[in-house]
Parts: C-alpha cells; structure tokens; sequence
C-alpha cells in the first residue's frame, strides 16, 4: 500500500511570545524549563499536523542554548517536520529572540524532538514527508545521522537506568 505523502512546508507552525518578568529568571533571562516547554509545543503541533493522529514526545535530542532571551524581548519558535519514519517523525525547532527596541534578532537556540502517531494507544502509519527546498533537504537528508545518535543515546540511558536501578 502508498503510503501518502505531504510536504514539508504543509507542517511549519511558529510561535511568538512576549517574554515578561515571571517567565525569567534572576538574571533576567528565559527560564529555560519555559523555553523548553514552548520548544515541545510548538513541535507537537507541527507533528499532529503532520499526522492529523494523536501525538506523544518519544524524546528530545538536546535543546542547545546558544544566545540568551532577555526580558522585554519577543521569542519566535519555528517548526517542522523534517523526516519521516512509519510512524514516527522528526521535528526541528528553530528559536529565534527579537530585541524589540531594536530589531536585533539572534538564534537562540535549536532542538530537534521525535514524536509518535497514536491510534487507540498504538503507532499508526503516518505520511511520508518530502522536502523540496534546499535548506528542506540537507534537513531530511542529515536526519539519519540524528538518528543513529538518537539510537546511541537511548541505549546508553537504558545503560543508565539499569545502572540506578541498581546503585541505591
């Protein structure tokens, strides 16, 4: 059976907020357990568009902070889903901060998060995604490389997990 197909760009979502006083910390910064949930947000919409399934976060590869989020500034989230398995997906979250007295934007930092399709509790099959640009395609295209780091890493925590399991 063809399993259908959607391009990529029918999954971008993007996200803009304020960030105010209660969202920072003492350095006046993003907390970045906020930052990190808003990450999951917006991934899990651009998954379930993807999907038009239920969704669950099977894991999220790394939130790399790279630039510091201010108080008074605007963050833009920006997500996609870059690749596809049978019933899993890939999403990339690109997280931009806006000075807004300025215009001065930066990236302030990528994740990349895996989701599952659910049907009644189980995987189901979802669409294929087809890149068609060429920032789209190095995405789909280095996607396999995060993969098997994805792999390596979940069995070293399983390693972990027997580890603690055992160590108190």
């Amino acid at each position: 059976m063809m399993r259908e197909k959607k391009f990529m760009k029918e999954t971008k979502t993007s996200k803009t907020t304020h960030v105010l006083p209660p969202d920072t910390n003492h350095h006046g910064t993003l907390f970045g357990g906020k930052l990190m949930a808003y990450i999951d947000d917006v991934a899990s919409i651009a998954a379930t568009r993807h999907a038009r399934k239920p969704v669950v976060t099977a894991s999220t590869d790394s939130v790399d902070f790279l630039q510091p989020i201010k108080v008074g500034d605007a963050v833009t989230l920006e997500a996609m889903v870059t690749y596809t398995g049978r019933s899993s997906m890939e999403v990339g979250v690109k997280v931009t901060s806006e000075v807004l007295l300025t215009g001065e934007t930066n990236v302030a930092a990528i994740s990349f998060l895996t989701f599952v399709a659910l049907e009644d509790g189980k995987p189901v099959v979802i669409p294929e995604v087809v890149p068609e640009t060429e920032e789209e395609k190095w995405l789909n295209e280095t996607a396999k490389n995060r993969a098997e780091h994805r792999k390596a890493r979940k069995k070293h925590s399983q390693e972990l997990a027997e580890f603690f399991r055992n160590a108190y």
